[in-house]
C-alpha cells in the first residue's frame, strides 16, 4: 500500500470513531458504506476512492460537536482537497469537491429528494447555499464530473445505516492504490 494512503487510513481509524454529524453511524462507518455502495454499483476505482474519502474534511476541522447545529458549514468538501491532491487526480477529487453541490442540484431537479434528506442534511443544505435555482442547476450539470458527483451523493445518502455490514478499510486499499497510480 502507498505510504500516503496508509496515512489516510490511519486518520480514518483514529478520528473515524466520531459520530457522523446527526446520524446513527460513525464517520468511518459512513465512509465504508459509501465505498461499498460505489463498489456494488460497478464504479471504477477512482470513484470508489472518492466515495470512501468524500467526507474526510469532517475529520480535519476542530469544531466541537455537530457544526450544523452551531450554524456552521465546515466546508468539508474543500478542506480535504489539499491533503488528497498530491495523491489523486480529477476523477477522484472533483466528485468529492462537487458532492455538496450535487445535493443542491438534486433538490432542484428531483421531486421528493429534499423531503428524503435527513434532518442534518437539511440543516447543512441551508448553510451550503440552499437549493439551486434553475440557472445554477444547469451550470452544475454542465461541469465535468457532475454526473459522478451525483452518483456519489446518492451513495452518501444511502450510507447511514447503523446495522450495515461492510468490508474493512484494507478491502478498499486496492482502489486507492489504483487511483493514485493511474492518475498521479
Amino acid at each position: 500500500m502507498n505510504p500516503a494512503i496508509a496515512d489516510l487510513f490511519d486518520l480514518l481509524r483514529s478520528k473515524g470513531h466520531a459520530r457522523y454529524d446527526g446520524e446513527a453511524v460513525t464517520q468511518l462507518e459512513h465512509a465504508l458504506q459509501s465505498a461499498q455502495w460505489a463498489e456494488r454499483s460497478g464504479a471504477d476505482s477512482a470513484l470508489i476512492a472518492a466515495a470512501l474519502l468524500h467526507d474526510l474534511g469532517h475529520l480535519l476541522h476542530d469544531f466541537d460537536g455537530t457544526p450544523t447545529r452551531q450554524g456552521l458549514d465546515d466546508l468539508h468538501q474543500y478542506r480535504c482537497l489539499p491533503f488528497l491532491r498530491p495523491l489523486f487526480g480529477p476523477a477522484t477529487l472533483e466528485p468529492i469537491r462537487l458532492h455538496v453541490d450535487a445535493k443542491r442540484f438534486l433538490c432542484a431537479r428531483e421531486p421528493g429528494y429534499l423531503d428524503s434528506l435527513s434532518p442534518d442534511s437539511r440543516r447543512s443544505l441551508a448553510l451550503q447555499g440552499g437549493v439551486f435555482d434553475a440557472a445554477q442547476a444547469t451550470a452544475f450539470a454542465a461541469l465535468p464530473h457532475a454526473l459522478d458527483a451525483v452518483r456519489l451523493r446518492r451513495w452518501d445518502d444511502l450510507a447511514k445505516s447503523a446495522d450495515a455490514q461492510t468490508p474493512d478499510l484494507e478491502h478498499f486499499a486496492r482502489h486507492l492504490d489504483s487511483s493514485a497510480v493511474s492518475q498521479g
